[in-house]
């Protein structure tokens, strides 16, 4: 395939299952130097590929009109997308997500070369080449295989999520707002992921954090949208929480963090591919095909067979120092609570 290829690569969700595209991404890039890359994702998740300095351009499905149930709308905005994706003729699409619907787009375009994961044996009329997916390896590794299984040349392997600059000035305003001083060590918790079984109580994420302030470290819960509720007993804590902060925006205010603590989920991926140390918490740990990419170290796990939630809040303060000893970033020291900023 010609150098200056037209590709475009397809994830349209979740926010950690994009992060984790983002080797595939550069491999991709490092075998056509001079190809347009095209990255198609949900809407709600476009600006997240602002960081994937291998795109060229971002094409969002704003799936939220899909869940309208508005036929006409529905009808629409679909014919428009394949026209967009026909015009572009590409020469090679990548589906890193392989459901119906994108194996259905990947059709759609008329690529001459239409690669993807099998799932299921009745998706493989969409794709020239489909590799059965194996669910048993880290979901980045599998997108790297799937490109070389498919006739990439392997490489050295780039996780790197480049923060644009303003995502950066924004949360240092929103550490101003609330005194937080960015030269302080700051520990940053993100303690809900997208599945109640994968979530380490929160109980023991406060446990944690009162641990760390007493300590002298700045503490900051981060979340979605939907979590202000389930924060409020952070806030009432004396903790600041940002729930519900532009993606690019919580970013941020991990990269001006120490040390990343939460489940397996998206921020914390992102976390990884910005080079931020992490701490993530695992239930399952034998089936669950998410671990930090490349530092599985990182990661503390429940015992065989049991949930998250058996993890003690002991190990995960003493994971937590040894994070900051070999980072060489901190040094506990004593201090009155509300001498260290960052309170609510």
């Amino acid at each position: 395939m010609d150098a200056s290829a037209n590709i475009l690569l397809i994830r349209l969700k979740s926010i950690g299952d994009i992060v984790l595209t983002l080797p595939a991404v550069n491999r991709v890039r490092d075998n056509f130097p001079r190809a347009r890359l095209t990255y198609l994702t949900s809407a709600e998740h476009a600006p997240l590929l602002r960081g994937f300095i291998a795109v060229d351009e971002v094409l969002a499905l704003n799936r939220a009109l899909y869940r309208r149930k508005d036929p006409l709308a529905i009808c629409a905005a679909t014919f428009d997308l394949v026209r967009r994706l026909r015009q572009q003729r590409f020469s090679l699409v990548v589906d890193f997500q392989g459901y119906g619907e994108t194996a259905l787009l990947t059709w759609l375009t008329r690529a001459p070369q239409r690669w993807g994961s099998i799932y299921s044996s009745s998706r493989r009329w969409a794709y020239t080449n489909g590799p059965v997916r194996d669910d048993h390896v880290q979901i980045a590794d599998w997108n790297l295989s799937l490109l070389h299984q498919c006739g990439l040349k392997p490489g050295p392997i780039r996780n790197e999520f480049r923060l644009p600059p303003d995502a950066l000035q924004t949360a240092l305003g929103f550490f101003a707002e609330h005194g937080c001083d960015p030269s302080k060590p700051t520990l940053f918790i993100q303690p809900f992921t997208s599945s109640p079984k994968k979530n380490w109580p929160l109980k023991n994420y406060l446990a944690l954090a009162k641990h760390w302030r007493g300590a002298g470290m700045q503490v900051l819960f981060g979340g979605g949208p939907a979590d202000h509720a389930g924060l409020e007993p952070v806030r009432q804590g004396g903790f600041v929480t940002s729930a519900g902060l532009p993606l690019l925006t919580s970013a941020g205010l991990v990269e001006l963090s120490t040390l990343v603590v939460g489940g397996v989920t998206g921020l914390l991926h992102l976390a990884v591919a910005m080079q931020k140390r992490v701490i993530m918490l695992i239930g399952s740990a034998a089936h669950e095909p998410a671990f930090p990419y490349q530092h599985r170290d990182w990661a503390v796990t429940a015992g065989p067979a049991q949930p998250v939630s058996s993890i003690s809040v002991d190990e995960v303060i003493a994971a937590s120092a040894q994070a900051q000893k070999a980072a060489d970033e901190f040094t506990p020291r004593k201090e009155s609570s509300g001498a260290n900023g960052c309170l609510e």
